[in-house]
């Protein structure tokens, strides 16, 4: 059964820092893709940063120069770390992996994390 499983949330300064983990279990290959999405209240939930298999990542304007994605691929790890955060910043964050075809995997939703920024 394939299980995402976030932590590292908390409530921080503004300009403080936070380090996100996503532990996927139950899943029998590397996903090309993983994500990070984010939701605040009365707001739909955004695409806040992907990294694929390779290394390669990108990241919504809102977040680049103080957001960094990172995986270890070996344990099926996520993390997101965090600097210089702001209020705006205040969502719970949720881990993704995409669907995959070519392994029939349907996609996968962590249960999500709370991330509160105090002005």
């Amino acid at each position: 059964q394939v299980q995402l499983v976030e932590s590292g949330g908390g409530l921080v300064q503004a300009g403080g820092s936070l380090r996100l983990s996503c532990a996927a279990s139950g899943i029998s290959f590397s996903p090309d893709f993983m994500d990070w999405y984010r939701q605040a209240p009365g707001k739909q939930r955004e695409l806040v940063a992907s990294i694929n298999r390779g290394g390669s990542t990108n990241y919504v304007d809102s977040v680049k120069g103080r957001f960094t994605i990172s995986r270890d691929n070996a344990n099926n790890m996520l993390y997101l770390e965090m600097n210089s955060l702001k209020s705006e910043d205040t969502a719970v964050y949720y881990c993704f992996v995409p669907p995959d075809y070519i392994w029939r995997f349907p996609g996968a939703w962590g249960q999500g994390t709370q991330v509160t920024v105090s002005s």
